[in-house]
């Protein structure tokens, strides 16, 4: 594929269900975001996150977005839910 491409997977118990749509909007104005995903079980509540980025300046400028839509919304003045687990993977072919 050239270029790594970079998923990234967040496993959430439970999956918060809060509005995000501040975030949602945030993410999808950073270049090099590919797609992004939150999917729930609906029988017990966990979820995953996935994001997939050009690349890990990408991945990294993401981030920044989050944690400034956060900062703004005052998330950090509170205990917020986290991810379980989170996993970098390099994309190995599209289909």
């Amino acid at each position: 594929m050239g270029v790594a491409v970079i998923a990234r997977i967040a496993v959430w118990e439970p999956m918060p269900t809060d509005d995000r749509d501040a975030l949602a909007v945030a993410v999808s104005r950073v270049p090099g975001v590919v797609a992004g995903f939150h999917l729930i079980d609906p029988l017990t509540g966990n979820g995953l996150s996935i994001s997939v980025f050009e690349d890990e300046q990408a991945m990294a400028a993401t981030r920044a977005a989050i944690e400034g839509v956060a900062r703004g919304l005052g998330w950090h003045e509170q205990v917020r839910p986290a991810p379980t687990s989170v996993t970098m993977y390099e994309v190995m072919r599209r289909m």
